[in-house]
């Protein structure tokens, strides 16, 4: 029988050299089961932020079970939102959750998904790497899946690797993923490993009692596959007793002091204090073998706070297309979120249909205080973001246009202002006369969608005197890019001499990367996804000031109606 070369490392580095004893990182797998969306990333984050008042250095990772390389050419109703690294990586919104809770930097490493699995794997055999040998799943595919978990930890530096096993137990398409963690308990030592599992325990109304049974199933399931969890979560519409929590202990095979309550919330940054406060931090420490007593929790008990007692509001409008779905502009929203607790205020989000938005723009817009256009692709719904554009320039209404939003507030300034009525984008009218967005010719020719967009972190110089200036303090920033289209560079001229300020500007290639007008109180466009940078604790600057100049403009609103009465 021929060994695996990476299968032979693997136990050499942890087994045969003694080098187990000296493994600094632990790990935690978080898996779910009876049904999706209960909540594993918000877990995975939580438990994160807790490690992370201790003290320790943690990063986290998510396994995706798709076939797809990455969610980049997924629709958002197949996928939600497409989160992007530094490092260019397009995620799973997940590793949005991840970095707004910790202090984590996310790379391509921390996004896993079985098609990259497949695709390394099939380039190995393809190169002879296997020497002849028969590729199977085990234990080809499920070393590579080992693998890239313990580089995680190894390249960062960490203490603990917190990865979440998407999919729920008993997928088949999650099992490879399963048995490689089964696996690493055997590789580096049970004391270095711990299993999460997040269950549901359904409240059923017409019974009026909590039921056990779905959570048991799930636990059998899992253990029928090797993994005996060391910690249970279980996410519950009512509070349970200890009759009940006794229960799922005895029936799981886990102490009743590792069986926590997950019970829905209206505000997901209360999570990680729900849980310390049931003791699951310390819990966590025990079962690894962890010797940490202070913490600091402090910004999370601020955050809390500042919840409860912000009581004015601001209504924003996000004109979009995909406003059914809350994953879709998930960054969006809680970076808006962010920016009310900077500002102590609530936001009330007013999703505005973008196709429905062009009959009656007054109707949908004349109450809200600030207007957001998200980032995009395709031609549905353009119309009337251009129209909510032309509103909000229009009636002095604080904007902030984000990369398909910044595209549109140039058309709407080029057909309004500059009175070029054919300005469009190539991406919708590859015919178009005035194309005042056009492709980079970098962009030109290309065949596979996937991963060839300007992503990740780039450069961008701010002028002087300029709005952007004021909110971001310093003259040099980089943002998360993830887009096709640029403004073409040949109508920038034209557009500078009606009144548009380009206050950003990449240094390398001289892409627009800010826009602004500066007759009004705030219109700022931005071809990145200032959205990806914005943290609870730390709104970033664009949104704080946008949400700012929103309040402004509602509390002048009330001064003048006040006065005219």
């Amino acid at each position: 029988m021929v060994r695996d070369s990476s299968r032979i490392f693997l136990r050499h580095k942890y087994r045969t050299t003694g080098l187990r004893k000296e493994i600094l990182t632990k790990h935690i797998f978080i898996t779910g089961g009876v049904c999706s969306s209960l909540g594993k990333g918000i877990t995975a984050a939580s438990i994160g932020a807790l490690l992370e008042a201790y003290g320790l250095k943690v990063t986290l990772q998510k396994i995706d079970p798709y076939i797809n390389v990455d969610p980049g050419t997924m629709s958002p109703y197949q996928h939600g939102e497409v989160y992007v690294t530094d490092d260019g990586a397009e995620t799973d919104l997940d590793l949005g959750h991840y970095e707004r809770f910790t202090n984590a930097t996310l790379s391509k490493l921390n996004a896993v998904t079985t098609g990259q699995i497949y695709e390394t794997i099939i380039k190995k055999e393809r190169h002879g790497d296997y020497l002849g040998a028969t590729v199977q799943v085990v234990p080809h595919i499920t070393d590579e899946i080992k693998n890239r978990i313990i580089s995680v930890g190894k390249i960062t530096d960490s203490d603990i690797v917190i990865t979440e096993i998407g999919g729920t137990i008993g997928d088949i398409e999650s099992l490879p993923f399963i048995e490689a963690i089964r696996q690493l308990k055997f590789d580096i030592g049970s004391e270095n490993i711990l299993y999460v599992h997040l269950t549901l325990v359904p409240f059923l109304k017409v019974a009026g009692e909590v039921k056990t049974k779905p959570t048991q199933h799930s636990v059998r399931e899992l253990r029928e596959i090797g993994i005996q969890p060391g910690i249970l979560l279980c996410r519950t519409e009512e509070k349970f007793n200890n009759e009940i929590r006794n229960k799922i202990a005895m029936f799981c095979n886990v102490n009743p002091e590792a069986v926590f309550q997950a019970v829905d919330v209206n505000e997901i940054y209360e999570i990680p204090l729900n849980l310390e406060n049931q003791g699951m931090d310390r819990e966590i420490l025990r079962q690894l073998n962890i010797r940490k007593t202070n913490k600091n929790l402090d910004k999370w008990y601020k955050i809390k706070e500042t919840i409860a007692n912000s009581t004015d509001e601001v209504k924003i409008a996000v004109v979009g297309k995909y406003l059914e779905l809350q994953d879709a502009y998930k960054s969006i929203y809680e970076a808006l979120r962010h920016s009310g607790f900077e500002n102590r205020v609530k936001i009330n989000i007013i999703r505005v249909d973008a196709e429905g938005i062009e009959k009656e723009p007054d109707s949908m817009l004349n109450s809200v205080d600030g207007i957001l256009i998200p980032g995009g692709f395709g031609i549905r719904g353009i119309e009337g973001k251009i129209c909510a554009v032309q509103y909000a320039r229009e009636n002095k209404i604080p904007f902030l246009g984000i990369c398909l939003g910044m595209q549109c507030a140039v058309i709407e300034f080029a057909r309004n202002v500059c009175g070029m009525k054919d300005a469009s984008s190539l991406e919708f009218n590859p015919e178009a006369s005035v194309p005042v967005i056009s492709l980079m010719p970098s962009q030109k020719g290309i065949q596979n969608l996937g991963g060839t967009m300007r992503l990740g972190l780039w450069k961008c110089n701010i002028a002087d005197n300029t709005k952007a200036l004021q909110v971001y303090k310093r003259r040099e920033i980089s943002e998360r890019h993830r887009h096709r289209y640029e403004v073409n560079d040949q109508y920038i001229p034209i557009l500078r001499e009606h009144g548009l300020v380009f206050s950003g500007i990449n240094p390398d290639s001289n892409l627009a990367e800010i826009i602004e007008i500066s007759d009004h109180p705030f219109f700022i466009g931005c071809q990145f996804h200032p959205e990806f940078k914005s943290k609870p604790f730390q709104a970033h600057p664009l949104f704080r000031e946008f949400i700012k100049y929103s309040l402004k403009r509602k509390k002048s609103s009330k001064l003048f109606l006040s006065e005219k009465k």
